[in-house]
């Protein structure tokens, strides 16, 4: 036991010692432009701009540890800070754990609803009523059996006292119509500062449901914005316009597993593409983003995607796209103690298995650089921790924490 007892502990350290070396080097590769993306492009597809796609590498300078808190969550998919400073991480199995600062399982909570977790489907985002430290009530999205087939959901619950059960749950949002596959839920959420709520939709990546992204009296390829009620919310752009939902804010959206507000409130979102055409969009109210019909990116077959065009009146630009992928998924603005990293944007990626950082300037993309490469995790989900840090999930069921050495 004496041997056992000395040895966990300090094997334990020589990893996360190994580790931090290793990333805190940070031996990125690059390519002959001087670029992060070594892999030639999947299309002949050319930028609308200069720096639109392949911006030149940048190097953290500033050394950083990178340590593996736990390693036992079962399929997690979004993780927020709790006022307290522990964190919520949701399960795809349809739980959430409240999990302390250190990484350990503080409780399990019941009492959601029936999730349909086949495929990309199950309990996805969570957010924080913007009264939360008053009402305890949290918001969350999931995919909802419904009709002939499940849908996106966005509902609202009281935390119990003990945090071990959720209480007074009402579905306040569901994006119909309801079909029956198991891709392309979105789906995010993000409070913006008036406590209105943003909640992205995929367009559920199948040929037929596709064109629900360019139509407009549905809610799948969107960007939403509703009350805390679910109801479309004032000042809306399409209010009161014949053959649009009230609710929708931006459409013409592929797969938006990445949402967040920057320090200036400007409201981003990133998203998936098919074969090529990754993007990172600057999201404005009324406007169409292009899927399915234009878009940096070819079908999985090497088919063109439509008539095969990147621009087209009426649709907007990404500010920034990647061909190959690089799958991203949960995104952040990091707040916390490394300077040089101070209002970046971070992303989680999947395919890519590691995390982006993308260096911004006047909302352009200046700078690019891989982080955590050597793991080789799918990320899921990034976090900007109230203590400073950056916190991250990924699809193995492992919690990070990246910080200040």
């Amino acid at each position: 036991m004496r041997v056992k007892k000395f040895y966990v502990p300090i094997l334990s350290f020589l990893l996360v010692l190994s580790s931090c070396k290793k990333n805190t080097a940070n031996a990125q590769k690059l390519s002959n432009d001087g670029s992060v993306e070594t892999e030639k492009p999947n299309s002949n597809y050319k930028p609308a701009f200069a720096g639109q796609t392949r911006i030149k590498a940048v190097k953290t300078s500033t050394p950083y540890n990178v340590e593996v808190l736990n390693k036992e969550f079962d399929r997690p998919w979004g993780i927020i800070n709790l006022p307290d400073g522990r964190f919520l991480i949701t399960e795809k199995s349809g739980y959430m754990n409240v999990v302390s600062q250190d990484g350990k399982l503080v409780s399990k909570i019941s009492g959601f609803p029936k999730v349909d977790s086949k495929g990309q489907g199950g309990m996805l985002d969570v957010a924080l009523d913007p009264d939360f430290k008053t009402n305890n009530m949290i918001y969350f999205s999931f995919s909802e059996p419904f009709g002939k087939g499940n849908l996106t959901s966005v509902a609202k619950g009281k935390l119990s006292k003990d945090l071990k059960n959720i209480e007074e749950v009402k579905v306040i949002f569901r994006a119909e119509p309801s079909y029956d596959g198991d891709k392309h839920y979105g789906s995010r959420l993000a409070f913006d500062k008036d406590g209105y709520l943003f909640v992205s939709t995929g367009e559920r990546s199948d040929k037929e449901t596709r064109v629900y992204a360019q139509k407009t009296d549905n809610y799948l390829g969107k960007i939403l914005k509703i009350t805390k009620d679910g109801k479309a919310a004032p000042g809306n752009p399409f209010i009161g316009k014949a053959g649009f939902k009230p609710e929708i804010y931006a459409y013409g959206i592929r797969s938006p597993q990445g949402l967040a507000f920057d320090p200036q409130g400007n409201l981003w979102d990133v998203e998936m593409g098919p074969r090529g055409g990754d993007e990172i969009n600057l999201i404005l109210p009324g406007k169409n983003y292009g899927w399915g019909d234009v878009t940096y990116g070819i079908e999985y077959s090497g088919a063109k995607v439509g008539e095969g065009i990147t621009q087209k009146a009426g649709t907007e630009q990404p500010v920034y796209y990647w061909d190959p992928v690089i799958s991203p998924s949960g995104v952040m603005f990091y707040t916390g103690n490394i300077e040089e990293w101070k209002g970046n944007l971070f992303i989680g990626c999947l395919s890519g298995e590691h995390i982006n950082r993308i260096v911004m300037k006047d909302k352009k993309v200046v700078g690019e650089e891989r982080l955590l490469a050597d793991q080789k995790e799918r990320f899921r989900d990034v976090l900007d921790g109230m203590d400073g840090n950056i916190y991250a999930i990924s699809d193995s069921g492992k919690l990070y924490r990246i910080s200040k050495k």
